[in-house]
């Protein structure tokens, strides 16, 4: 299994369930497919560089997590179709830069 984290940008006005709804179906997916969550990171509101879908500050999230490569796929489309994620960007950690 490949370590990996998902970075999430939430609207800034997500209260506590839409924040944990996004966490709970990143956790669904990496357990269904044999992996495992690790640490879940609040960052809390942050100004966006740019706007993105006319919001000018994001709740960011960021969780780390193990799992195998085939795993990734059904998590990106599983983002894709959630209404409460602005943006998101999964990136295997520790890979050279």
């Amino acid at each position: 299994m490949r370590r990996y984290e998902v970075m999430l940008i939430l609207p800034a006005e997500a209260d506590e369930s839409v924040i944990g709804q996004a966490v709970e179906r990143i956790t669904k997916v990496v357990a269904e497919g044999g992996g495992a969550v690790g640490n879940i990171d609040r960052w809390g509101r942050k100004r966006l560089a740019f706007e993105i879908a006319k919001q000018n500050e994001g709740y960011y999230v960021v969780v780390d997590f193990a799992a195998e490569p085939t795993v990734i796929t059904e998590l990106e489309r599983t983002l894709h179709l959630a209404d409460e994620v602005l943006r998101f960007k999964v990136v295997v950690k520790g890979a050279a830069a």
